[in-house]
This record gives C-alpha cells, sequence and structure tokens, in this order.
C-alpha cells in the first residue's frame, strides 16, 4: 500500500473524527478532576471503548503464542483504538509541550475549568432528556448511589498509606479503573491514596520495585474492569447509565471552576491536593468569561449531540 493511501485511509471522516474525539480524551486526562473517561462517555464512544480494551483477552494471546498474525490484527479492534491513540497522545503532547494546560489550570483555572464544567453539565442534562422523566422516576436509586459513591470518592481526604509492593499494586488497579469509569480522576485516585508523589519519583528515578507492581497493577485493573463494565453495560444498561450519571453528577463538585484549591509541590511542581467550591461574589472580567466558557462547553455537547449519532443512547 502506498503512503498516500495510507494516508488518505488514516483521515478518512470516521477516522478523523475519532483523531479528534480521542484529542479530547487526552485534554480531559490532563486536567485535574477530570477523566478520559468522562469524556469518552460525553463523546459517545464509551461502550465501544469498553469493548476494545476488553478484546485483548486470552483469545488474543492465544492467537500471539500460535503466531496466527491475522487473528492478532483483527481481533481487537485498531481501527478504532489506533486512531484514538494518536489523538489522546497528540493531546497530551500538546497540552504540556507547545500549551502547557497544567500552567493554565493554575494561573486561570475559571476558564479552564469553565469549559469542562460546560462539557460535563450539558451532558447530565442531554443524558436526562434520552432517559425520560419514567426511568428517573422508576429506577432512581441506581442514579441516587452514583452520586453518593462518587461524591464520597472525591471528598475523601487523603490517607496515610502504605507502601508495599501490594499496596502499590492496588493503587495501579484503582488509579486506571478510576480513568475508565467517567466522573472520577485516576491523578486525583493516586493524590487520595498518598501514593502520586511516590510513584512518580519511582518512575523519575526507574525504581523498578515501585513500577513493576504499579504497571502489573494497571494491567489487572484494565483487564478485569473492562470486562466488569462491558458485562453491566450489556446485562444492565439503562441501571449503568444511570449510575455513571450519577457520578458525573457528583464530578460538578470538583469541576466547578470557583474553588479555593490548595496545591502540594510534588516532584518541584505544584500539584492539586483539595478544593472548596464557593460561588463569586463580584461578578468581574474572569468571572464572565469563566461562565462564557461553560455555555461554550454546553452549546458543544448540544451540537455534537443534534449533528452526530455517535452520543450515548438510551435503550428501552
Amino acid at each position: 500500500m502506498s503512503s498516500k493511501s495510507v494516508l488518505q485511509n488514516l483521515f478518512h471522516g470516521s477516522r478523523l473524527k475519532l483523531i479528534l474525539k480521542g484529542f479530547c480524551v487526552g485534554s480531559a486526562d490532563v486536567v485535574p478532576g477530570v477523566s478520559g473517561g468522562t469524556m469518552a462517555f460525553i463523546l459517545g464512544i464509551y461502550p465501544q471503548l469498553i469493548n476494545a480494551i476488553k478484546s485483548f483477552d486470552s483469545e488474543w494471546l492465544r492467537m500471539i503464542f500460535s503466531f496466527n498474525l491475522k487473528g492478532m490484527i483483527n481481533r481487537p479492534d485498531f481501527g478504532f483504538l489506533i486512531p484514538l491513540g494518536i489523538g489522546a497522545v497528540s493531546a497530551l503532547l500538546f497540552f504540556t509541550r507547545i500549551v502547557s494546560l497544567p500552567t493554565l489550570i493554575r494561573t486561570q483555572p475559571e476558564i479552564i475549568y469553565g469549559l469542562f464544567f460546560g462539557l460535563v453539565l450539558g451532558s447530565i442534562v442531554l443524558l436526562f432528556r434520552h432517559l425520560g422523566l419514567h426511568l428517573l422516576l422508576n429506577r432512581s436509586l441506581f442514579f441516587i448511589l452514583g452520586i453518593l459513591f462518587g461524591g464520597f470518592v472525591v471528598t475523601m481526604v487523603p490517607a496515610s498509606t502504605p507502601d508495599d509492593s501490594w499496596f502499590i499494586f492496588l493503587c495501579g488497579a484503582i488509579a486506571i479503573s478510576a480513568m475508565i469509569l467517567p466522573g472520577i480522576s485516576g491523578s486525583f485516585i493516586l493524590l487520595m491514596l498518598k501514593k502520586y508523589a511516590y510513584i512518580f519519583n519511582a518512575i523519575g528515578h526507574f525504581d523498578f520495585s515501585i513500577i513493576i507492581p504499579f504497571i502489573l497493577g494497571i494491567i489487572t485493573g484494565i483487564v478485569l474492569f473492562s470486562r466488569v463494565l462491558s458485562y453491566l453495560l450489556e446485562k444492565f444498561y439503562q441501571q449503568t447509565i444511570l449510575f455513571i450519571t450519577g457520578l458525573l453528577t457528583a464530578s460538578i463538585y470538583v469541576i466547578w471552576p470557583f474553588q479555593v484549591r490548595l496545591y502540594e509541590v510534588i516532584r518541584e511542581k505544584e500539584r492539586l491536593i483539595s478544593s472548596s467550591p464557593y460561588i463569586p461574589e463580584v461578578f468581574n472580567s474572569q468571572v464572565f468569561t469563566s461562565i462564557a466558557m461553560m455555555l461554550i462547553g454546553l452549546v458543544l455537547v448540544i451540537m455534537l449531540d443534534r449533528y452526530s449519532g455517535d452520543t450515548v443512547t438510551i435503550k428501552n
């Protein structure tokens, strides 16, 4: 296949759309308090993402060991994962190397969080509309459980935790599960478990006694949790969507742009460790800009829902 045909295939309309969505997912991962799973859910690719991750299973491993090249390539949904991965990596590089989103979050948090608040709020409103009043009333328990669980996680006080390998393994599994689950940030989980600095210092100093159990935990979390979510979405779709909607609703607490934020210096960089929301008393240009960004995020989600066939739908 010529290089020209490869580029044409990569930048085919659907592929380019996936790259852009991957860019949005990667951008969300840069923002403390926002998970890539949240953005994947908003963009309507969440079930497909979970199923694509789940395709790396024992059957795929058997194909590798039996040198079944065709099966190795065709079983996982690489047509979905590769463009999405290109977009996500591009976002991480762009917002850390070219436009420092972490710096903007620190210096202009109201503006950056305003946009994400609008995106999340818009997705919640649209989900309510798709769910319908009848379903909300009949199965409101799952929505309430989602709010309670999400609220418990995002408001937990950081604790003192052990440095044993079993706990580092657990941190990796929990953090990656949180990144997959909409509404909860994996980096926030590591901060909450008091292992953010510990693990990133280990990575910076190539301390494999810490890195190896952490990576094994990540792999275990992806393998197990993606299957749990896939099963729930297949067997209990409405209940799972209601629970996830509750998680998104709870995440508003930390995404609300007007917060008193506390930072901790970790590896010579300031990292967000806690925040408390407040209502601004003075309507200045910064507040106006933040509200404008909320409206932009809200409009973007509404436009996506109206003109794209990829948003989350509610099965009857």
